[in-house]
């Protein structure tokens, strides 16, 4: 999916009157969706200005192989380098994928890259889902 992803923009920009630019541009998603959130916007490092990562599942499965997770520490410095407004991550305390969280946030950690923590009570539920979306809209295009 990330390695089509251009077509996925050329098809919105193509059919909606949209401002196609970084600044105008955001990628979010929860669980697999903040996987496929994460993973676009560091393989597309100049096309996102926000990404919300909700209990983001951060790497696939150790059988998948694809071009799209390899170097995945250089994709996530170019990313660092061409800056973003809101990175934005959500996890609640008892999610099954919070230890996954905290390494991801360690590596960010240890780049120097930028990012808004939310931590919640709960675990992988709608619930905190609906919170991260009401936290995260907000503060989109500012």
């Amino acid at each position: 999916f990330e390695e089509t992803f251009p077509d996925v923009i050329k098809f919105i920009e193509s059919n909606y009157r949209v401002k196609a630019d970084k600044a105008n541009r955001a990628i979010a998603g929860l669980s697999m969706g903040g996987f496929h959130s994460l993973h676009i916007s560091r393989y597309y490092p100049n096309t996102f200005d926000y990404v919300g990562l909700f209990s983001a599942a951060i790497m696939p499965n150790d059988q998948v192989k694809s071009k799209v997770y390899e170097n995945f520490d250089a994709t996530l410095e170019a990313q660092k380098k061409n800056g973003c407004k809101l990175y934005w991550i959500g996890m609640g305390k008892t999610d099954f994928l919070y230890k996954a969280g905290v390494d991801y946030r360690a590596k960010l950690d240890k780049i120097g890259m930028k990012y808004t923590y939310v931590e919640t009570e709960g675990g992988h539920t709608w619930t905190n889902w609906r919170v991260y979306l009401s936290e995260f809209a907000p503060l989109l295009f500012k």
